[in-house]
């Protein structure tokens, strides 16, 4: 339990969380960070391997405690049969991506079951919920991404959902997996913000176009090589980019990048 406690971060409240981060300003220039892998904190505790983009658990970096909206990016290996028992999340918006395996999800909210490869997972925390998550295998390691985005809404009611990716809707192009609206693809978050995946080809570059002037872009390239703005990404750099209305994202070798899109300033 007290391992647990140590791996993921408390949350009491939505107040808490806030405090001490420095909120961003929006800026009418171009502004780009970049966060190379190797920069990640890191934390072996056997059968979780996982590296931290910001600030989580016992690994606290000042200068990397959030960008914009988006509190947490978790690169995540766990081993088989273990996972994360009953813990609880209020008012945060909790997505999780697995790359390889799946995850067995069961919540207070009822929900009982499996999210897959090729599926995306949101939680709603909301009020408050519990729930625990564990490798899905007995036999294989599972693989994700779990990402924590601040909620523009207080204290709502806990909800959940899951969909099936269409991955041949990624190629070359960008899919669009959470947005702000349930009329759109994907499923939907408490926030104006966006999650889009691409798998691009060698040679080939995609214009990514903001969806508001405010918001911010966090992109981390996921399989193979990549450039923006002169600065190549390998494997799980990452480059946090504001102040523009789009950015070009080139593929020196076949590709695979996850675009986060946030308010700068919420």
């Amino acid at each position: 339990m007290n391992a647990l406690k140590n791996i993921r971060l408390k949350q009491s409240n939505y107040d808490l969380m806030l405090e001490g981060v420095e909120r961003t300003k929006y800026q009418n220039t171009m502004q780009t960070i970049i966060h190379r892998a190797a920069d990640r904190g890191y934390a072996d505790h056997g059968w979780l391997k996982a590296n931290h983009s910001f600030s989580f658990g016992q690994w606290y970096n000042p200068e990397k405690i959030h960008f914009g909206a988006l509190r947490v990016l978790n690169d995540d290996k766990v081993a088989a049969g273990m996972g994360f028992g009953t813990h609880p999340h209020d008012n945060m918006e909790i997505i999780t991506i697995p790359l390889k395996g799946a995850v067995h999800h069961k919540d207070s909210m009822g929900n009982d079951g499996i999210v897959s490869t090729g599926e995306v997972q949101v939680m709603s925390a909301g009020t408050g919920i519990m729930h625990s998550e564990f490798n899905g295998s007995k036999t294989d390691d599972l693989e994700l991404f779990q990402i924590w985005i601040f909620p523009n809404e207080k204290d709502v009611t806990p909800r959940y959902d899951q969909m099936a990716i269409e991955t041949t809707e990624m190629r070359n192009q960008f899919l669009q997996l959470v947005g702000p609206k349930s009329s759109e693809k994907g499923v939907w978050i408490h926030q104006e913000a966006y999650i889009h995946m691409a798998e691009l080809d060698a040679e080939t570059t995609l214009t990514y176009a903001l969806k508001s002037p405010k918001n911010g872009i966090y992109m981390l390239a996921v399989e193979g090589e990549l450039s923006i703005d002169n600065e190549q990404l390998n494997l799980r750099d990452a480059a946090g980019i504001s102040g523009t209305s789009s950015v070009d994202i080139s593929a020196k070798t076949a590709s695979k990048v996850l675009v986060i899109e946030v308010p700068m300033n919420f």
